[in-house]
């Protein structure tokens, strides 16, 4: 695969390569050119696969997964070890890579880094934990017991926004399982995929006796995730993007009797309740709405604020957003950088175009000149005047619209009031007014944090949420059954053999 640079403003990619240890191949066949978000240049021109080679790579995984599934499940585990050492080892030039990508700011593409990492650490350790259970039975002489059992071919597709870290809380914990893993990135960031492919083609090198093709990563379009969504041989998917892309691929996984896993839209709130420290709400909100220029998932897009704190709170809103330095991700002293392309760009403007038609007050949302050809722009801060239609949609950019309620249970209206359910958030020094929001009358989220903002998850705990989110789990907790097969098992080790429920059915 050819790289590509025409930029003096960039670092080379190939010596970003270089420097991990990797090489890639020639061009071959159809190519996909890659661009980066920092200023518009072309970073690589990669070769694409077809469903034919799809195809053969699903039939790849099936081989390697009948070889790896027989490895004990700690051996597993010192393959991740290895490779989030060699990630360690290879830190810096990883999150470049991913800045130049995908426009993430170095510390964030650093933090994104870490987190792959983090979940290496975390699938080693689990690789000793893939425990069942011995359940009382009702009958003497018997055993009740449950165990886990790998699935086989994990699919995954994964979103430009984190082009590492979420292929890692799948992957990483499917291969302790004993699966094999085939990954499908996002067209818009192929180039951190293979960085992290052939990082661990080297780990497995050094692991010694992995199977081939343990994991492959597919290059190509959208006719790449549908193969492995309808292909039965990918017994578990899993797909982070948009509600519309996962209604499509729930489809067609249920209708072959698949699993999918579905991390999708989030259109996060957080309430700032009057006894709120203020200091820290501003410092969790601002990061929240504009970190990854509002290109997270969990990114905060509504707030939710008491009416008696509302004119405080935005004025302090608007001068901490004018004060953000916007600029290339790759200046140390950037606190935004650019959305991905023109699409996110003309999508951000056409939403401050309907919030003003809907009665907001639009403070920021500007494009900001940055040498080169990116797409930068202000966080905006819309002041509404409701929960309007504009409001109850996500829009992938750094949008935040502000709301004002009375009293409490008007809040948790408001903040459940959209098809979405990801993560949420709530700055209060009432207890009761936290464990009310964390309560089953609360917040219908899958994350609810207090005094935090809504973005920025450990990966120890379950990542995902609820409703038009899909349903879908990833990252720590016991996430791991998403990836195996639970089995029930009976043992009789005496000489009779009586029925569960006192069933009678005596014979000769």
């Amino acid at each position: 695969m050819a790289l590509t640079h025409d930029s003096e403003n960039l670092p080379s990619v190939a010596a970003l390569f270089a420097e991990m240890g990797i090489a890639l191949p020639p061009v071959t066949g159809e190519t996909l050119v890659t661009t980066s978000p920092v200023d518009g240049a072309q970073l690589a021109r990669l070769s694409q696969h077809s469903t034919a080679d799809g195809q053969a790579a699903i039939a790849r995984a099936e081989t390697a997964f009948r070889a790896w599934r027989a490895v004990p499940a700690p051996r597993r585990g010192q393959l991740v070890r290895i490779y989030g050492d060699l990630l360690r080892a290879h830190k810096e030039p990883l999150a470049r890579i991913i800045s130049l990508e995908c426009g993430k700011i170095l510390t964030e593409a650093r933090g994104e880094v870490q987190e792959v990492i983090d979940i290496c650490e975390f699938a080693t350790g689990l690789s000793r934990q893939l425990h069942g259970l011995v359940i009382a039975t009702e009958r003497p002489g018997h055993k009740l017991l449950e165990s886990w059992h790998p699935m086989g071919v994990f699919g995954q597709i994964t979103a430009f926004n984190f082009p590492a870290a979420v292929w890692a809380w799948g992957t990483m914990v499917a291969l302790v399982c004993g699966n094999a893993a085939i990954w499908k990135p996002s067209e818009k960031t192929p180039l951190t995929a293979l960085a992290c492919t052939l990082l661990f083609e080297k780990a497995a090198a050094e692991f010694g006796d992995a199977p081939d093709h343990l994991v492959q990563t597919l290059i190509g379009g959208a006719e790449l995730g549908v193969l492995l969504a309808e292909d039965v041989r990918v017994p578990v998917l899993s797909a982070t993007g948009s509600t519309r892309m996962g209604r499509d691929v729930a489809v067609r996984v249920a209708g072959r009797f698949g699993r999918a896993i579905l991390e999708l839209g989030g259109n996060n709130a957080a309430i700032v309740t009057p006894s709120a420290d203020l200091d820290l709400a501003t410092r969790g909100i601002v990061f929240s709405a504009a970190g990854t220029a509002g290109q997270r998932c969990t990114t905060l897009r509504r707030l939710i604020v008491h009416e008696s704190l509302r004119e405080t709170l935005v004025a302090r809103l608007k001068a901490a957003f004018a004060s953000l330095t916007i600029g290339s991700p790759l200046d140390e002293a950037s606190h935004v950088g650019p959305l991905i392309d023109g699409q996110a760009y003309d999508a951000m403007q056409a939403a401050l175009a309907s919030a003003r038609a809907e009665g907001g007050k639009v403070s920021g949302g500007e494009r900001v000149e940055v040498p080169g050809a990116g797409h930068y722009v202000r966080p905006a801060l819309v002041e509404m005047p409701a929960q309007t239609d504009i409001v109850r949609e996500e829009t992938f950019a750094p949008i935040l619209y502000v709301l004002s309620y009375r009293d409490f249970d008007e809040a948790i209206a408001l903040q459940n009031g959209v098809p979405q359910g990801l993560s949420s958030a709530i700055f209060t020094r009432d207890v009761r007014e936290a464990e009310l929001f964390q309560s089953a009358t609360g917040s219908d989220c899958g994350i609810a944090n207090v005094n935090i903002g809504t973005s920025g998850a450990e990966i120890g705990g379950a990542f995902g949420g609820e409703k038009a989110t899909g349903g879908g789990r990833a990252a720590g907790s016991d996430t791991w059954k998403n990836y195996m097969r639970r089995a029930t098992n009976t043992i009789n080790y005496s000489n009779e053999l009586p029925l569960a429920q006192g069933v009678k059915f005596d014979i000769g």
